[in-house]
């Protein structure tokens, strides 16, 4: 059932975006005069088609992922002289920027609507309160406390611990210190503490922003009650159910969920003996955590459970509301630090910083398009919107056969007084089939690593 989520989500996911994408080439199309010849939602043989009153081929073909736009241009057929007018490759150059730029904006747009929509609905956040400080860890060394609520990063604001990551994840290979801001529990006035940092998480895979800095997020006590089994996996095939709560393993009591967790790593292969309270009723089950490989080599115990939620006390909660035109001011706001973000990480990954392996192909975005689907529509939304953005700046990459591609061609264009030549564009359309197939073959091959 999880595979066939993971499946529909990001066909939901890559073809709504996608075809939001090239929508925004349609549409700025029809009002540079360009005729449009077909617009498909999906791939292949189409189930469906009709054309409009401009000769538009609308349809929904039998591939869901994605879609295309197909203008009239003599360099792809012949092109009768009456309609010459229309054709895309007689446009002004500046027209022409237009339309291929129409596709990464649209991308950006909607995932501005995205988060306008999510702080205008509201979105609860869990306050970034320190549960644990590691022992001569960076943040140990800076003074940081348990119990302290972080307010600030090199003093950009934080209100929640997804704020905190993708600010630490900006700061990747930042030297001599972090500029954390931390108020005490009952405190309004927050304290500057220096973290001590030397390449910060420099080709991490993935990067562990809070674990390099030795801090853990408070967590309410959380009992090891079982939810969420994974079919195929070790705990389902041992017969635990969802509700089953872990009493000893091994005869040794258990009392929270992650010293569970941390008994079942620690025994990779190796038969575990549990009893469990079902329905008022004691058992005794046996289960063997299969190996998983580490991004260090080493291997963990897992067995495919998950645990049952709990509630956070209402302290610990921060509600995140705007009305409509402060929800499109910070809208606005998420969508740039987002775009900076995911420029600042293509840059980091060019001189090394960032390990190649953290590139993500189909396989890890089903994973997290079908995780973010189950854990409900607000994670749902906001995934999408990132997911977007990525879509928007990967494609104004200068590569041939992106929209980037073609814009730099347009570029030289207008500095030159002159098109490129058909010759060069051909060149730089091997050039960019070689990278992008390239960086494809990357992602594939490391997803499938992160599966095994």
């Amino acid at each position: 059932m999880g595979l066939i989520q993971n499946v529909l989500a990001v066909i939901v996911v890559l073809g709504l975006l996608i075809t939001f994408h090239e929508f925004g080439h349609f549409w700025v199309a029809r009002r540079c005069g360009v005729k449009v010849l077909r617009f498909s939602v999906g791939f292949g043989k189409p189930l469906w088609s009709r054309l409009d009153r401009h000769g538009t081929e609308f349809a929904v073909a039998a591939i869901p992922l994605g879609g295309y736009v197909k203008m009239l241009d003599e360099r792809e057929g012949p092109v009768p002289a009456d309609e010459q007018h229309l054709a895309f490759n007689h446009k002004t150059v500046w027209q022409r920027i237009a339309i291929v730029a129409a596709g990464p904006v649209a991308n950006f747009l909607l995932a501005l609507v995205a988060y306008w929509a999510l702080f205008v609905a509201g979105t609860t956040a869990v306050a970034p309160v320190v549960g644990e400080v590691t022992p001569d860890s960076p943040a140990a060394q800076g003074g940081l406390r348990s119990g302290q609520e972080i307010t600030a990063i090199e003093g950009k604001t934080v209100r929640s611990w997804e704020d905190v990551n993708l600010e630490l994840v900006s700061r990747i290979g930042a030297d001599g210190g972090l500029e954390v801001s931390a108020r005490d529990d009952g405190s309004s006035v927050a304290r500057e503490y220096r973290l001590p940092v030397t390449d910060f998480m420099v080709r991490q895979d993935p990067p562990r922003p809070l674990q390099t800095l030795g801090v853990s997020p408070w967590r309410p006590s959380v009992p090891p009650v079982i939810d969420r089994l994974a079919e195929g996996e070790p705990a389902a095939a041992a017969g635990l159910q969802n509700g089953d709560r872990v009493l000893t393993v091994d005869g040794q009591a258990v009392d929270s969920w992650n010293v569970f967790v941390e008994r079942v790593q620690a025994r990779p292969g190796e038969t575990l003996e549990l009893e469990v309270e079902r329905n008022g009723e004691t058992r005794s089950l046996a289960v063997t955590p299969r190996a998983r490989e580490q991004a260090d080599g080493s291997s963990v115990g897992f067995i495919g459970a998950g645990v049952a939620s709990v509630s956070w006390p209402e302290e610990y909660l921060r509600e995140i509301r705007y009305g409509p035109l402060a929800a499109l001011g910070q809208a606005a706001q998420r969508t740039g630090d987002m775009t900076l973000l995911t420029l600042d990480a293509i840059r980091k990954m060019l001189v090394g910083l960032i390990s190649p392996s953290n590139l993500s192909g189909p396989i890890t975005i089903a994973q997290i398009a079908g995780d973010s689907a189950r854990s409900g529509l607000e994670s749902f939304v906001s995934f999408l919107a990132y997911l977007s953005i990525s879509l928007g700046v990967l494609n104004l990459l200068p590569i041939p056969v992106l929209d980037g591609g073609h814009l730099l061609y347009y570029v030289v264009e207008v500095v030159r007084g002159r098109p490129v030549s058909e010759r060069a564009q051909a060149f730089g359309l091997r050039i960019g089939l070689a990278v992008v197939g390239t960086l494809m073959l990357m992602a594939l091959y490391f997803d499938l690593m992160r599966l095994w």
